[in-house]
């Protein structure tokens, strides 16, 4: 009896951390569609309330949000960008990674080295030198521009060379024997059998992209070109004021394909991320 006593308990306070941590993660979600509900002189009253008191501004403020930037070109931009860059990394990365997982060459160890010195570097350190780069390229307000520092990702190298080491290597020895190339071992077998790592990564950087600020407010110039979060930008207004509530609108609407993105796929983000790393 006591035993069992114990484990409730354990398991009570287990969950009671879960669900404290589970709801600080949630709070700025719930306030954010909380605020897209509600006029203007209800978000900034210091009384909190989750829903409209007096009445909703469900219409008016997704519709400003609609209509007083070009919200959908905004997110039109984002799906743009994160889609290029994805394939482009997923294209450099997976025989990057192979070759780091499966094959033997001089300097391997040297390069997997650099590989795990590039996850230490941030993309603030070199922005400088990568946006003179971009300048005198003439990719300034391009998409090019925009995907230009990430076509390599050393996570997605990284990960993917993990998720390779764990593949059998007499599976590989087989498809040789078979007349299999290395091409076709890599992309036949090694990237059906790695699909989960790549569904995680590839969760990984859209998110990552579509929500970066940084680089596109140092490249991009015009509205048009503008993506999802340097579009939010444009509800401020040093004039009349920030409309917080077509700015909760738009974030609400920027911010829901991405959590319809990982709900769709989170059984194999989770297989990616639990499976992947188990062999050195």
């Amino acid at each position: 009896m006591r035993s069992g006593s114990v484990i409730s308990v354990k398991w009570l306070l287990r969950h009671m951390v879960l669900m404290a941590g589970a709801a600080v993660m949630l709070g700025p979600f719930i306030l954010m569609l909380s605020g897209s509900l509600k006029p203007g002189y209800e978000i900034v009253s210091a009384e909190l309330t989750l829903l409209p008191q007096e009445e909703w501004a469900i219409g008016e403020n997704y519709g400003r949000a609609l209509t007083s930037v070009p919200l959908v070109r905004f997110m039109l931009n984002g799906v743009i960008i994160c889609t290029a860059i994805l394939a482009v990394q997923l294209f450099v990365a997976v025989p990057a990674a192979y070759s780091l997982a499966k094959l033997r060459f001089r300097g391997r160890e040297l390069l997997f080295a650099l590989v795990l010195l590039g996850l230490m570097i941030p993309i603030q350190v070199p922005a400088l030198p990568l946006y003179i780069m971009v300048f005198y390229m003439g990719l300034t307000d391009t998409y090019l521009g925009l995907m230009m520092p990430f076509i390599i990702s050393v996570f997605a190298i990284f990960l993917l060379r993990q998720f390779f080491k764990t593949i059998p290597d007499d599976l590989i020895h087989a498809a040789r024997l078979d007349g299999f190339s290395e091409f076709e071992i890599v992309w036949r077998i090694a990237v059906p059998a790695a699909m989960p790592a790549i569904i995680a990564f590839s969760i990984f950087s859209i998110v990552q992209h579509w929500n970066d600020l940084f680089w596109p407010l140092i490249v991009i110039t015009s509205t048009e070109m503008a993506t999802p979060p340097l579009g939010i930008m444009f509800f401020r207004n040093e004039e009349v004021g920030d409309d917080y509530g077509a700015m909760m609108a738009a974030t609400v609407m920027i911010t829901a394909p991405l959590v319809v993105i990982f709900l769709l796929a989170q059984q194999k983000f989770i297989e990616g991320i639990t499976f992947t790393g188990v062999r050195g």
